[in-house]
């Protein structure tokens, strides 16, 4: 709900910004036609720029969605809170069918290279099927495994580990 209100508020400021481009330009038609060829450019690149607004509001809109779930030691089981996360994703999600995301799996630095993409693959793999079960499209769910290969956090203490054994949603 949070995320509608705020893309109609996006979209109201876009038409409100678009009303006031078109004024000034209707008021320097009036003037000179160099004016306006220059308000029209204006108005162009501002439009491009509101493009790249909205593809970076869809990233910033998932994380405050919640895009990152954390697991525990050895685990790929998903604890409430991750649940909760994936609910909140998977309604955004819902309301947005033209995105499509990449489930990375992340591991802490312990154990082998292998284990830990296997690991990092079966994080993933539970949350692209948790999605999957709240009603979204499996085409645009895809996984991946990074293992220990990106972490989140350096260091060799459990603080780190914990923020490194997660499951991150990006957009592809």
């Amino acid at each position: 709900m949070f995320q509608r209100l705020l893309a109609m508020c996006a979209v109201a400021f876009l038409f409100t910004a678009c009303e006031t481009a078109s004024n000034v330009a209707g008021d320097s038609a009036s003037g000179s036609s160099s004016s306006s060829a220059t308000a029209a450019g204006s108005t162009s690149s501002s439009a491009s720029s509101s493009t790249t607004a909205t593809q970076m509001s869809d990233a910033e809109k998932l994380a405050q969605v919640g895009n990152t779930v954390y697991f525990g030691f050895d685990s790929s089981e998903l604890a409430g809170e991750a649940q909760a996360t994936l609910d909140r994703q998977a309604a955004f999600l819902n309301v947005n069918p033209t995105m499509v995301v990449i489930i990375e799996g992340h591991a802490d630095e312990r154990g082998t290279r292998e284990y830990n993409l296997a690991l990092g693959d079966r994080r993933a793999v539970a949350v692209r099927d948790y999605l999957l079960a709240k009603g979204l499209n499996a085409a645009r769910v895809r996984t991946v495994s990074y293992g220990k290969e990106r972490p989140a956090v350096s260091g060799s203490n459990e603080e780190a580990w914990a923020k490194n054994r997660r499951a991150a949603t990006v957009l592809n």
